[in-house]
């Protein structure tokens, strides 16, 4: 099935304001079949003092609470008005936040019986003065938080990979996310700060254990193609190595544009046929 499997709206903080409607119309005039609304989820309010690096992180991450009933609204309206051109599923993209285990699971059982598929993905981890630091808000705050092992590329790759580990193995409740959001975002700024090694032998035997977990609990993985048009990344996430181990295991994967704007709807979607084949 043609499908794009990680798209925000217009509600998103970070995305470019433009209409959800119009995303759909863009979906469907490409020829998709079904099309994934997975805005992010919101962050714990607690999280705010676990966190550093340039505010807009944290307020610009995600929906508020106040914003939650008026996203699932939107997207059961579009949903609806066009069930009869393209299947529609509805859902989150959830941050794992190592402390926050049981929020994030109280937020996904209460709105979890609305949604159809969500994602879980890891935007943060813990850096500089053992706070959280994003990986994707730009290259001064990934610099600041992460800058004190950016001498040894394979020491990035590895607390990450644990905080992916971690993700996987929490206990999020009965609608946990099925599929995981771009597993090698922390190379978003690969070509800035020198991180474009292979994962080194301690590393994938990190990825394989995330790999395991996720064939055990018959999750998927997101294909995200976002990367690809990074200016510092220029490759797709999970990027080859991963996605390799991921087919030997039969893992699904789910093709994503990661759009926040109308034009980056299924963009890239004929490479999925050759990074999948090649």
């Amino acid at each position: 099935m043609l499908m794009d499997g990680h798209t925000h709206t217009e509600l998103c903080p970070h995305g470019s304001g433009e209409s959800t409607e119009k995303m759909i119309q863009r979906a469907i005039q490409l020829g998709l079949q079904k099309y994934c609304i997975t805005e992010h989820a919101p962050l714990p309010p607690t999280f705010k003092s676990e966190y550093a690096g340039n505010p807009t992180g944290f307020s610009e991450a995600s929906l508020t609470m106040a914003q939650v009933p008026e996203y699932l609204a939107l997207a059961r309206k579009l949903q609806q008005k066009y069930a009869s051109q393209i299947k529609i599923s509805i859902g989150f993209e959830v941050d794992f936040l190592p402390d926050q285990v049981a929020w994030t699971r109280d937020f996904m059982t209460t709105y979890g019986p609305q949604t159809q598929e969500s994602i879980l993905s890891v935007h943060f981890m813990r850096g500089r003065d053992q706070h959280f630091w994003c990986v994707d808000n730009g290259t001064a705050d990934f610099e600041t938080g992460f800058g004190a092992w950016l001498s040894e590329p394979q020491r990035v790759f590895a607390h990450y990979y644990q905080t992916v580990l971690a993700s996987v193995q929490a206990d999020l409740g009965p609608y946990a996310p099925q599929r995981i959001g771009h597993m090698s975002l922390v190379r978003k700024y690969q070509d800035y700060f020198g991180l474009t090694a292979p994962l080194d032998e301690t590393n994938l035997q990190l990825v394989d254990q995330i790999l395991n977990q996720i064939k055990a609990q018959k999750r998927e993985l997101d294909l995200n193609l976002a990367g690809l048009y990074k200016p510092f990344c220029n490759d797709f996430y999970p990027g080859d190595q991963i996605l390799k181990r991921a087919q030997k295991l039969a893992i699904p994967l789910v093709y994503g544009s990661d759009a926040h704007d109308i034009l980056s709807v299924g963009r890239g979607q004929h490479l999925i046929k050759k990074l999948i084949n090649g």
